[in-house]
């Protein structure tokens, strides 16, 4: 582990015992001591670079102020534009930002955009009311004012997610301050429950990444092995990068189960990122707020089980990075500027791999998505229904099989980064996983396969893992 993974790790730990502090905190306390502690940790890990954030926080408020019924666009545009900026710092000559700076501005990226998205709803809302002549009272999700400056501050620097997500609304974190109850609120028998697997997680982290090192893949010896040994290194290589994911994103989970922080009551349907899909009345007593049942969906960020045995390339997106993949669905999905399921995910991943950074990897792997999306779609609809059920089982576990391998491929860019490096180790294996994708694809329309956005497909088991196994 680097010295940078080491600090990652200090950080999710002690924001665990940090929770439980501030759990049963009033709201005066939570807003101000979490963001205290979330300026504090950035200042140490930052130092002056902190100063990226702050002008970030600060340019979208105006926007917010200037513009309410559109601040939304202008927020996106704004945040997005000084990532490119932030990025091209030692271009211009100028301090180079710390790895930690650059996770503060991705994740407080989301965050403004998010929160302009909440202010431009309420304002709508409310010209509306203004219109009709009547108030229809509080709405689902709906914010009940504009954050002041202070209240835009506390938000952007709690430090719950601050540097590794899990992303969360300003909704949800007003949830969190206002928490009626909060003692009544489970949190040591959830954490317990959801941190068992990480330190199998790290073990088996530490173990592949020592086996079959990365930079192995960067040296010349690499390339003068036989095609089966270059073709099985990104399984390892992948394998590593699930682990050390699936580490940190639990660790971060637990710190928010800690605090208390985006519990709601079973019954609201919580979803990982948005929050409650239902209104759900508040408890007024104690006694009622201790009978319910709550679960901690709305910060779940990963699903272990359902990343490694769900059949198809695109319910993997949904498993993995579950808060950010809302925030892509919600803010860049859905106001794509074409209408195709395919095209509009091309452009999801294309802002995707923009947010993540410059790197040619990031874009060869992302924008490998959409066409393996075409072809499981194509083909799978062509083709699977007319299958026999012991016929679609056996289907089924072999599109488990190439959707991790094309997993497996598309990680080798994600991690390599470079052109040249990601190109290098494609080639040797010949490019595998496009020319099999183009051949599924241009298979299931030889066959008449439907649009994945057109025509639904035969149904079929979306996990092939054990249900019981599933961290519902």
């Amino acid at each position: 582990m680097s010295p940078e993974e080491w600090t990652y790790l200090v950080v999710l730990l002690i924001s665990i015992p940090i929770g439980f502090l501030f759990k049963k905190a009033g709201p005066g306390l939570k807003r101000w001591g979490a963001a205290a502690v979330g300026l504090g940790l950035t200042l140490f890990t930052c130092g002056p670079h902190t100063l990226h954030s702050l002008i970030t926080i600060l340019g979208t408020w105006a926007l917010i102020q200037a513009q309410p019924c559109s601040c939304h666009a202008l927020a996106l545009a704004w945040t997005f534009s000084y990532l490119l900026f932030f990025r091209a710092l030692s271009l211009l000559g100028l301090p180079t930002p710390t790895p930690f700076t650059n996770a503060v501005q991705l994740l407080l990226t989301l965050k403004l955009v998010s929160l302009a998205s909440e202010v431009q709803d309420l304002h709508l809302a409310q010209r509306k009311e203004m219109a009709s002549g009547f108030s229809k009272g509080p709405s689902l999700g709906l914010l009940p004012d504009v954050p002041s400056l202070m209240e835009t501050l506390s938000y952007s620097y709690c430090y719950v997610g601050i540097m590794t997500g899990p992303f969360f609304r300003y909704r949800t974190y007003l949830d969190w301050l206002e928490q009626p109850f909060p003692g009544a609120v489970p949190s040591l028998r959830p954490l317990l429950r959801r941190a068992w697997p990480a330190p199998l997680f790290g073990l088996l982290f530490l173990l592949s990444s020592h086996l079959f090192p990365l930079e192995a893949v960067r040296e010349d010896a690499f390339y003068a092995r036989p095609l089966p040994a270059r073709l099985f290194y990104m399984v390892p290589v992948f394998f590593a990068f699930r682990m050390r994911f699936y580490v940190a994103w639990i660790a971060a989970e637990c710190g928010c189960i800690a605090a208390g922080f985006g519990a709601y009551p079973v019954a609201a349907k919580a979803r990982a990122g948005g929050g409650p899909s239902l209104q759900c009345p508040p408890p007024s007593s104690p006694e009622k707020a201790a009978s319910l049942e709550y679960d901690y969906e709305t910060i779940r960020n990963i699903d272990c089980c359902g990343t490694d045995f769900c059949v198809r390339v695109r319910d993997g997106m949904h498993y993995w990075n579950m808060t950010v993949q809302w925030w892509l669905a919600q803010y860049i999905y859905k106001s794509a500027p074409v209408r195709s399921y395919v095209l509009r995910s091309a452009w999801t991943m294309l802002l995707s791999a923009y947010w993540h950074g410059l790197h040619p990897g990031y874009y060869l792997s992302f924008l490998t998505i959409p066409l393996c999306l075409a072809a499981e779609g194509r083909l799978e609809s062509a083709l699977r229904g007319r299958l026999s059920p012991g016929a679609q089982k056996a289907w089924d576990w072999v599109h488990w099989f190439l959707k991790m391998r094309a997993y497996d491929y598309m990680c080798m860019g994600f991690v390599l980064l470079s052109l040249g490096d990601t190109l290098r180790y494609w080639a040797s294996i010949y490019f595998c996983i496009h020319i099999l994708a183009l051949a599924a694809l241009g298979l299931g329309l030889a066959l008449g396969g439907g649009s994945p956005s057109r025509k639904k497909t035969a149904p079929q088991a979306t996990s092939l893992g054990p249900e019981k196994l599933r961290e519902e």
